[in-house]
């Protein structure tokens, strides 16, 4: 919310909460918004053009279809989906529906780490680490059915760049250690064309970790919290909201497409499926 009052080119409009109290609360630095009766408010509200979807994993799938369906562009917080599938879902969604939708990977946005992307060159391996302690068992990210773990959670920032840097994988292998069904740590070696690779890990058992390290045959380049930092001189998040606005407002493609966030969760299901078997998926 603070990244879209701050844009030059959005507008806080309407906050829908399970607890209107708390929607009321929210908004009350924003003289401008109001607090929606319900989600599906929001969507019928002429007013909103785009809406921003930082719900549980879970929810994204059917609040972007609906969303997508009334007419509403859509924002739609990471990851996209909780499988491959369903991002394929949504994405053909909006491209029936003609709508713009993205995910929201902010941590593409930071000038600060698209340097760091652009100044790799002939990457050989990649080592990407996302990690911190979660010891609130009522935490929604210790729900399976919620779309909860660890590979979902922050895994999928590793999966990101790796893929970013390197391409699409054509191996996977992968451990996981698990607890009532959801992954607190998960582990993957990702193998590329030309014998590349890329080692990712993230983890709900580990003191706060976030590095970033690429291998090339001259230099090794590494970065600490590539994934997001309070000290970031640019803010991602607005830099994210006003590249969304200005596809929205001039009718142009966003920066991250459909596609993009589809191919992404294609490598996180085959880390899921290789994680429960002894063998690499391929």
């Amino acid at each position: 919310m603070p990244a879209i009052g701050r844009s030059d080119n959005g507008r806080l409009v309407s906050l829908a909460s399970r607890d209107p109290e708390r929607a009321r609360r929210i908004i009350a630095p924003y003289p401008s918004m109001r607090a929606a009766a319900s989600y599906e408010a929001v969507l019928q509200d002429p007013e909103v053009d785009a809406v921003y979807i930082p719900l549980v994993n879970s929810d994204h799938k059917p609040w972007t279809l609906r969303a997508l369906a009334a007419g509403k562009h859509v924002l739609c917080e990471k990851p996209l989906a909780m499988s491959a599938d369903e991002a394929g879902e949504m994405a053909a969604a909006a491209e029936k529906t003609g709508m713009r939708l993205m995910e929201a990977f902010m941590y593409r946005f930071n000038p600060a780490v698209r340097a760091f992307i652009d100044e790799v060159r002939d990457a050989i391996h990649v080592q990407a680490s996302f990690g911190f302690a979660l010891t609130d068992p009522a935490n929604y990210r210790m729900e399976a059915a919620l779309g909860g773990g660890a590979l979902l959670d922050v895994g999928c920032y590793t999966v990101s760049v790796s893929r970013w840097i390197l391409g699409e994988p054509i191996g996977v292998l992968a451990r996981a250690r698990s607890e009532s069904g959801v992954d607190m740590t998960t582990a993957a070696l990702l193998e590329f064309p030309g014998g590349r690779t890329a080692s990712v890990w993230a983890s709900f058992e580990s003191p706060e970790e976030q590095q970033l390290r690429v291998v090339t045959p001259r230099r090794v380049f590494q970065r600490e919290r590539p994934f997001g930092s309070r000290h970031d001189p640019h803010d991602p998040y607005q830099l994210m909201v006003e590249s969304f606005g200005e596809s929205v407002l001039h009718d142009r493609p966003v920066a991250i497409p459909p596609s993009e966030s589809v191919a992404n969760m294609q490598v996180l299901d085959r880390i899921r499926e290789a994680a429960g078997s002894s063998r690499p998926a391929v």
